[in-house]
């Protein structure tokens, strides 16, 4: 497992295991309108532009082709194969275990606690879409080293990359609240989003946020604005948190260092997810059922988050048929 998949193996798995049943229906509907690229050789998506009118064409391309990655666009195109004429594009909020800049684990790829890790991330702002934003269409998918989530509710689908940026800010927790303190009951500021009426809550998401980046503080990160001194008190002080004392938690640290670490929690909530493809218009992301073949795992939907286990509904089964696994 996370090992690089030959073309031995992708053959037998878009052969034998690849199905067009795994395919989510988002993904179905309208599929003559999106985008699609592959990545023959692991360089790269530069085979793109390509379009296809319908689920059997592509799972002939796929098993023909057997590609090292399969990409499909998050926009929808009258001509795709041009990418003119956009129409609107998928909300995109993409969390990479590996670039996760607070993870419990020392692994210098991905593993298992780094991926239950970035699990909990994508809840956390999952809940958040729902009950600040009252989001509906959301789909949850696993990429293979992280998990993608796809927001296909109108109002985001034609919202431009400004509102996009700004959603973005708030539902991950970017920009310290304008009170002094970091008060989890304190609900003291608010964003004005063109299409949403939001609870001005921002502070409880902020507070929260930060609560779970000092929880899974290892003490060897490299963070911007937090010496090695501060990083050591930090987790020396942080057993406050337990029962949310951040009166003594900020006692313990000292007002002028306790601002450079609320700054620098809000550019650690913000590096957590990949900001580039969230107001990208026009990018492309894995194809859920397709293979990320350099860690041979699936990148499939979601059905419950609560539950969900990639290494147990993820793995190939080519990967049980290596020597020794």
């Amino acid at each position: 497992m996370f090992s690089k998949a030959t073309i031995k193996e992708r053959r037998q798995y878009y052969r034998e295991e690849w199905s067009e049943n795994d395919l989510p229906d988002f993904i179905t509907t309208d599929l003559k309108k999106r985008e699609f690229g592959f990545d023959h050789n692991g360089t790269g998506p530069n085979d793109r532009y390509k379009v296809f009118r319908g689920k059997d064409s592509l799972r002939k391309f796929l098993r023909y082709k057997a590609p090292f990655a399969a990409y499909i666009s998050v926009a929808f195109y009258n001509n795709p194969k041009r990418r003119e004429d956009w129409l609107k594009a998928e909300y995109i909020f993409d969390v990479d275990a590996k670039d996760i800049p607070i993870r419990s684990c020392q692994c210098e790829g991905v593993c298992e606690v780094c991926l239950g890790e970035a699990l909990e991330i994508v809840n956390g702002l999952i809940d958040t879409l729902e009950s600040d934003l009252g989001l509906k269409n959301i789909h949850l998918i696993y990429s293979g080293r992280g998990y993608h989530i796809r927001i296909l509710d109108e109002e985001m689908m034609f919202a431009s990359s400004e509102l996009r940026s700004e959603v973005l800010k708030y539902v991950a927790g970017a920009e310290v609240p304008k009170s002094q303190f970091v008060n989890p009951e304190v609900s003291n500021q608010s964003f004005n989003f063109e299409h949403f009426s939001i609870p001005v809550g921002y502070s409880k998401i902020f507070t929260d946020k930060v609560k779970f980046n000092i929880q899974h503080l290892v003490g060897n990160e490299k963070l911007d604005g937090i010496n090695p001194k501060l990083m050591k008190d930090i987790i020396a002080s942080r057993h406050h948190l337990e029962d949310d004392n951040w009166g003594y938690f900020k006692r313990d640290i000292g007002p002028r260092r306790y601002k450079n670490l609320v700054d620098a929690m809000a550019r650690v909530n913000l590096a957590t997810i990949d900001a580039k493809v969230t107001i990208d218009l026009k990018r492309i992301l894995r194809l859920p059922s397709s293979l990320h073949s350099k860690v041979s795992m699936k990148c499939m939907e979601v059905k419950n988050r609560e539950t969900f286990d990639p290494f147990s509904k993820a793995v190939p089964k080519f990967v049980y048929e290596r020597k020794g696994v």
